[in-house]
């Protein structure tokens, strides 16, 4: 290669491609992820993340795979630029464990927090799901916090929303986002 200081990299370097141009073989693009199987981590109906049999007692380490969870059809992947491993979750990743509300009916606005401090503004992009459990009868709601992932919705937290439901065109649930959600 010449080292005339004129030249440009992109024009050093595709003198050793051998097609003459562009990047050199294995500079184009990363590798995928190397997959490592099951991480041995578990998110339980409650929320508590556990590893190998014990709860992760570190909300912050909890929050970093928080941020790296991925969906795939039904199972759950931790996903870093190097590895991704498979984890097993019981019902949701997260669970909305409190609601702050404002407004009133069209205008009311609900925004939920989950187990790891996150905020969720309920609407079009975060709507709410209600699931009615086969065996039990009992509903099951769920919020989306992001793409594939939900949150269920504490006990409590479905009364308050209850508490502020309305009866709209025979249905009956709340109001968030400028849409309506049926809580039934």
């Amino acid at each position: 290669m010449n080292s005339n200081p004129g030249e440009t990299k992109a024009r050093q370097g595709s003198e050793g491609n051998p097609r003459g141009s562009g990047p050199l073989p294995g500079n184009g693009r990363p590798e995928p992820p190397l997959i490592c199987g099951d991480f041995g981590i578990r998110i339980a109906r409650d929320g508590t993340w556990f590893h190998e049999g014990a709860p992760i007692g570190r909300l912050p380490l909890v929050k970093l795979f928080a941020s790296v969870l991925r969906r795939e059809g039904d199972e759950y992947w931790l996903v870093t630029p190097a590895e991704r491993g498979r984890i097993l979750v019981e019902d949701a990743p997260f669970v909305a464990v409190a609601l702050a509300a404002a407004g009133a009916g069209r205008d009311q606005s609900l925004t939920f927090r989950t187990n790891l401090d996150e905020e969720i503004a309920c609407g079009p992009e975060h709507p709410i799901r209600v699931v009615i459990d086969p065996a039990s009868g009992e509903p099951r709601p769920y919020v989306l916090v992001r793409a594939g992932l939900e949150a269920l919705i504490a006990r409590p937290v479905y009364y308050q929303l209850v508490e502020l439901g309305i009866e709209e065109d025979s249905r009956y649930g709340v109001w968030s986002g400028g849409r309506f959600f049926a809580l039934s």
